[in-house]
């Protein structure tokens, strides 16, 4: 069972990719949009396309484009926009993020949860500053190590530390490369948990429904592993910060 099929199974009632709440993306995309009528909005990394059709929902004004290596959560992305009636105004790309390329900068970019496309935060705002417009926002969503990682830890993300900093030297890093944070969010103990149970459930309750079809036992496996890799190893170790961004450093 791919990864790809996995995650669209996982996140059937998470549809954003990452421990944040309803409340903490509308938030987000508040401060994101703030101060335009119109603009151009650019997801690397899409997936179904939650971030953009939300966004579109709210402004009418913006049009949006995402990018993914999933053809299939596009597809849903599609099916998606269709039925919010926002389909004239979402392209959707199916290619490496990393390759993505476009004449028209955009308003604001989006990579949360999807850092790893690039190898990492301070490649991904590399990318972005090459996408966006003078003036424009970045939303970026990066792990963190709310405190030093266990064997455990590290086992159960397939991680070593050097993967991540804490909260301040990541931060640290974001201003070392030439970019002013003016809006943030740390997810909370219950964002992280209500995002793992509803991973490790969407996918073990398909199998339970599921009991026949050829990929049920994968699917199981992979929640009962997903779950043990949390609980037994990561939870209350990794954080996950995501912030909003503008290009330049405060005098």
């Amino acid at each position: 069972m791919d990864r790809q099929r996995i995650s669209r199974l996982a996140h059937a009632h998470h549809p954003i990719a990452a421990p944040l709440s309803d409340g903490s993306v509308a938030r987000l995309l508040d401060r994101a949009l703030a101060g335009q009528e119109a603009g151009r909005v650019l997801d690397l990394g899409c997936g179904g396309g939650a971030w953009l059709l939300r966004a579109l929902a709210a402004r009418p004004g913006w049009r949006a484009v995402g990018v993914d290596a999933d053809p299939a959560a596009l597809t849903l992305a599609r099916e998606a926009a269709t039925a919010l009636g926002v389909e004239r105004r979402i392209g959707l790309h199916h290619r490496d993020a990393r390759e993505f390329t476009d004449r028209e900068p955009f308003d604001l970019v989006l990579c949360v949860g999807a850092t790893h496309a690039f190898d990492g935060l301070l490649p991904t705002l590399a990318a972005a500053r090459e996408l966006l417009a003078p003036g424009g926002r970045l939303l970026v969503g990066e792990g963190f190590w709310e405190r030093e990682p266990s064997r455990a830890a590290l086992d159960g993300l397939g991680a070593v530390p050097e993967d991540f900093a804490d909260l301040a030297t990541t931060t640290d890093r974001v201003l070392e490369a030439g970019w002013t944070p003016v809006y943030g969010h740390v997810s909370t103990a219950r964002e992280w948990d209500d995002y793992e149970f509803s991973w490790t459930g969407s996918l073990a309750g398909w199998a339970l429904d599921h009991p026949d079809h050829p990929d049920a036992a994968a699917a199981r496996e992979a929640a009962d592993r997903h779950r043990t890799e949390w609980l037994h190893g990561y939870r209350g170790t990794l954080g996950f910060v995501t912030y909003l961004l503008r290009r330049g450093r405060t005098p």
